[in-house]
């Protein structure tokens, strides 16, 4: 029977009692992780979000009936206890906050009783990911998940401080807005009163922030919810978080300077941890051909060498082939891994066609010096010679190779090398390597649909100096965009944005849109540029994966409340759901295909 704890106010969290709360007596709430009768006395883990604290009962303090009480006590029951601080009587427990101090209790209340739960409430669970989430309520008691959200929480406020005190404004933008599908498929939402037409989730706040730097805001920010319906992933969510900004009269520098410093602050105070600034920067150009990646992780080496020249006039047709079709060869050398079994480097190949490789090239140097090769048959012994000096090999390295068009072997390559850092246990969560990308290109082609698309989004700046490319050679225009990249995850990304209309115009009709397609898309922002719209610039940072790397999690689900799994629903609440027939009517939408 649960009792009520009128006349009871809390006194201390479970870790907020110390050795400094001695001989005092104190009012603890929580739930009991785990309880153990030793007949005559009972020891009870009390548990709330800031950890453990032992309770003691005797009969000589509580009484009969409140030891009774006691025994009743189980797993999950939530209780409120009062009672004497003592020092342990057993001994230190040095792996808990409160392992030198228990509560001796003085009167117990079961303010709830609990059911056993489907899996214990405990660190590093082991229960499979799908029971956890569809118990989610209980699977968010255990400390990991809470230490994640309590970091989440701190990283937010932290953020909300810093960047009030740089004088940015806090503003909300709208959730239901027009549909620009102009990148990832939106979420549409039916309009009653408007019947067949749709509101869209927005994907960012982008034209909106915009907007409200020609309204004279200045600096925005806002710590906001975006949604996209895209195939998801370990580090995707339907529906995720990002801490969104944008200032008027700035450049780049401007941006990444305010960026650095709270990135420093949030590090410093969050996890202890020292970002150096300035924070190194590297083109785009730079990072796609020492790394395969546009976001390269730099915690190790294993970087790309391009042997082009030296394999040129070379007799396999595979290294040749490529060149011929304006491709080139490059390599990675696995230092150390010249021993590698056969079968292992028959399963990279295997990995490196998943990336679109037709197959990949070995060389392995023996302890002694000696060269195993897929292609030594097609090289004299001068040519592999050069080959092992251009790509630095020594006994003992494994060399690999792709030869395709430039896209390929970046992709084939930039994922190999982390496939190898994986096997290699060179990822190590604890090193917090930063790195700005810049200068990204404006546009790549979309062969699907035989036009240059953004490559940011329609309203990035072009880099000044490469503006008359934008009617000769569109693919080599920079832009001035640039991404924070930390340990080969993109955490944040941003733009100076295009302020003058006959740089948009161009840079819409490159996109192939008419001037009327540009206005019916994006016509709002259009008109407020036509009244007086400052040089202005942003970024906005994923916060979901942010704090996953700051937690050291594989998966954003580990710091996000209630996450959606791969085919983007809940298993928790069981959405998205079947709607009563009555209101599809008010929306005048019929559904086919329903799935039951």
């Amino acid at each position: 029977m649960a009792e009520s704890m009128k006349g009871l106010h809390r006194s201390h969290r479970c870790t907020e009692v110390s050795t400094a709360n001695i001989g005092e007596t104190v009012i603890v709430m929580g739930w009991v992780q785990k309880s153990r009768n030793k007949g005559g006395i009972i020891f009870v883990d009390l548990r709330d979000r800031s950890g453990l604290l032992q309770v003691i009962f005797e009969e000589n303090d509580i009484g009969v009936d409140g030891f009774l009480k006691a025994e009743k006590l189980r797993s999950e029951f939530v209780v409120a206890i009062t009672g004497k601080v003592e020092a342990r009587s057993g001994a230190v427990n040095e792996n808990l906050a409160t392992g030198a101090i228990e509560i001796r209790a003085t009167e117990l209340r079961i303010l709830s009783e609990a059911e056993t739960p489907p899996f214990p409430i405990e660190e590093e669970s082991r229960t499979k990911e799908e029971l956890r989430l569809k118990y989610r309520y209980l699977d968010l008691r255990r400390p990991d998940l809470q230490k994640n959200l309590i970091m989440r929480s701190k990283v937010a406020n932290l953020t909300r401080l810093f960047l009030a005190e740089e004088g940015f404004l806090e503003i909300e933008t709208p959730m239901l807005t027009k549909s620009t599908p102009e990148g990832a498929r939106d979420y549409l939402v039916p309009s009653r009163v408007h019947p067949g037409n749709f509101y869209a989730l927005p994907q960012s706040p982008q034209l909106f922030k915009q907007l409200l730097m020609c309204s004279g805001y200045d600096r925005y920010f806002q710590i906001v919810k975006c949604f996209r319906d895209e195939d998801l992933r370990a580090d995707r969510q339907p529906e995720f978080t990002q801490i969104d900004m944008e200032l008027s009269f700035v450049d780049v520098d401007d941006v990444i300077g305010i960026n650095e410093r709270l990135l420093q602050k949030l590090f410093k105070e969050t996890i202890g941890v020292e970002v150096k600034l300035p924070i190194q920067r590297m083109t785009y150009k730079e990072a796609m051909e020492r790394f395969g990646s546009d976001k390269p992780d730099t915690r190790f080496g294993m970087e790309l060498r391009d042997v082009s020249e030296t394999v040129k006039n070379c007799s396999f047709s595979v290294f040749t082939g490529a060149l011929e079709k304006g491709g080139s060869v490059r390599g990675i050398n696995a230092v150390g891994q010249g021993e590698m079994p056969r079968k292992k480097i028959d399963a990279l190949v295997e990995f490196a066609k998943g990336f679109g490789a037709k197959g990949l090239a070995y060389l392995a140097i023996g302890s002694d010096g000696s060269f195993k090769s897929s292609f030594s048959k097609f090289m004299t012994e001068e040519e592999l010679t050069a080959l092992v000096t251009a790509m630095s090999g020594k006994p003992g390295d494994l060399l690999l190779f792709a030869a395709d068009e430039d896209e390929v072997v970046f992709d084939v390559l930039g994922n190999l090398r982390l496939e190898m850092a994986r096997n290699q246990d060179l990822l190590k969560k604890d090193v917090y390597n930063f790195l700005w990308v810049t200068e990204f290109p404006l546009l790549e082609y979309s062969k699907e649909e035989g036009r240059y698309t953004a490559k940011h989004h329609p309203f990035t700046m072009p880099m000044e100096e490469d503006l008359e490319l934008l009617d000769t050679d569109p693919s080599k225009v920079r832009a001035k965009a640039y991404d924070i990249v930390l340990n080969g995850t993109e955490i944040g990304g941003g733009s100076v944005r295009i302020f003058q209309n006959h740089i948009q115009e161009k840079m819409f009709e490159v996109l192939g849109f008419t001037k009327e397609d540009a206005y019916d898309r994006f016509g709002f922002l259009l008109n407020a540029f036509k009244y007086g719209v400052p040089p202005h610039a942003g970024l906005a940072y994923g916060l979901d994966r942010l704090i996953m790397l700051m937690a050291k999690e594989d998966s954003i689900r580990d710091v996000i409340a209630f996450p959606k799994v791969k085919d983007a629903s809940c298993l928790m609440t069981d959405a998205p759901n079947l709607v009563e027939d009555k209101q599809l009517v008010e929306l005048g939408i019929e559904v086919t295909n329903q799935e039951e």
